[in-house]
């Protein structure tokens, strides 16, 4: 446990989830959140801002032309503005890691203010982006590399070349489960996954009622 982030006991505890692509961290969280965990995704974060009305659309627009032609930015159309261009992509998450970060304010502001016990924060390149730091203990979601490889082939437009090209950008699957404070697997039966997650919810919320 990493400890030292939110303080005295009673207080709301962080949980940063993450994994690689395929491990099923939608899923772990779904369950976190079963057990009165609140739950914020980083991709759904991202989604919200690109779409209509969103805060994200008119500076994106602004820098990359063309990409929000109906009012909601078109990821496609974005994917291929920045694709092998660093400088590109280092502006655009220039502009939309501080919405990303404000978004993650409010959330975690909201879950405190309604008693949430924990919230569970989703963000699929925790380490990628050092900040493992942030939380009362980190969960690495993982799973055996053939049920990952399965998983994400199953998705629509999913090739062996994106598949490996999408693993070249993110930490290995076993640095991740080694810096974890907890490791969930997700290639075992739902219930043992579940079992799993309540356990693990237990040691970091229980450990904190321990303590008040």
């Amino acid at each position: 446990m990493r400890g030292g982030v939110v303080g005295a006991g009673r207080l709301m505890k962080r949980i940063g989830l993450t994994g690689s692509i395929g491990m099923g961290k939608s899923t772990v969280a779904k369950m976190f959140a079963e057990l009165g965990a609140a739950a914020w995704s980083a991709d759904a974060a991202v989604h919200e801002l690109y779409a209509k009305g969103g805060a994200a659309v008119d500076a994106v627009e602004a820098r990359f032309p063309g990409v929000a032609p109906d009012g909601s930015v078109d990821r496609a159309r974005l994917s291929a503005e920045v694709i092998d261009n660093p400088a590109a992509l280092a502006d655009l998450e220039a502009l939309v890691h501080p919405l990303v970060a404000q978004h993650r304010f409010y959330a975690m502001a909201k879950a405190k203010n309604a008693g949430a016990p924990a919230i569970v924060l989703d963000i699929p390149l925790l380490f990628e982006t050092g900040a493992e730091g942030g939380f009362d203990a980190v969960v690495v979601v993982s799973a055996p590399a053939d049920i990952q490889r399965a998983r994400v082939l199953a998705r629509p437009g999913m090739t062996d070349e994106k598949f490996e090209a999408i693993l070249a950008k993110q930490t290995p699957d076993a640095d991740k489960r080694a810096r974890a404070d907890f490791v969930i697997d997700t290639g075992v039966a739902l219930d043992e996954t579940r079992a799993a997650v309540a356990d693990v919810f237990e040691k970091i919320v229980g450990a904190a009622s321990a303590t008040a």
